[in-house]
């Protein structure tokens, strides 16, 4: 039980400072009881998976506020609802033709797509990482979690990064900002938020290959080789 209770503190201080859980998301509950040491691992890091996720959204709404102009009945807020609706369940949205998970990411990066590209890019980002963990929010004592999955979506979290920063539209503008308008200005928020999204996965990848006893089959991405990885 001690060691237990240790490895839970180390486990959870990597958490917090890879993604910022809040204090009820570390509280034991009863039903905890079901779970083991990596059932409560895995749960941290989904809820903080989730709570960047959130923060992505809005932020990237903010800074590309011409997307959301593009359905005007819409909010960051109503959007983001829209994504936990959906939590749990494979497939797409209709608004975007069925598309989701990585389809949904390319659609994001088409330069001949018209609609909400925040909403294609964060609809496939949060459908790659639902199917990432399982399409479960919460994992008890039979369930099981893919590290190689658990992996591709890192990468894939790379190469979705670099398609922000290389993807224009024919007056040489990103088809999303991601970082600042000006020039002149660096927001360096983002970079701590991937590199948060992609901490995660990259830990919990590493969790479960220890507990399965399999090793992921590494992909090594290149400037040439920059496209998403079907997990």
């Amino acid at each position: 039980m001690f060691k237990r209770h240790v490895f839970l503190t180390v486990v959870l201080a990597g958490v917090l400072i890879a993604g910022g859980c809040t204090q009820q998301q570390g509280r034991f509950q009863l039903k905890d009881l079901a779970k083991s040491d990596i059932d409560l691992v895995a749960d941290l890091h989904r809820s903080a998976t989730l709570a960047a996720l959130k923060e992505l959204n809005a932020k990237l709404y903010r800074l590309n506020p011409v997307q959301l102009s593009k359905m005007p009945n819409e909010t960051i807020e109503s959007r983001w609802q829209q994504l936990l609706k959906h939590q749990g369940q494979a497939g797409g949205f209709n608004e975007l033709a069925g598309a989701g998970g990585i389809a949904a990411m390319r659609l994001a990066f088409d330069n001949s797509y018209e609609g909400d590209r925040i909403f294609a890019l964060m609809a496939g980002l949060s459908g790659m990482l639902d199917e990432a963990y399982g399409f479960k929010s919460e994992f008890y004592l039979l369930d099981s979690v893919d590290g190689q999955k658990l992996y591709n979506s890192a990468r894939n979290l790379e190469v979705m990064v670099w398609l922000l920063r290389s993807r224009k539209d024919q007056r040489g503008e990103p088809l999303i900002y991601s970082d600042s308008i000006s020039s002149e200005l660096v927001n360096l928020s983002f970079e701590r938020l991937f590199g948060k999204l992609i901490a995660h996965q990259d830990m919990m990848s590493q969790i479960m290959q220890g507990k399965t006893q399999r090793a992921v089959n590494t992909v090594a991405h290149g400037i040439v080789s920059m496209t998403f990885v079907p997990l």
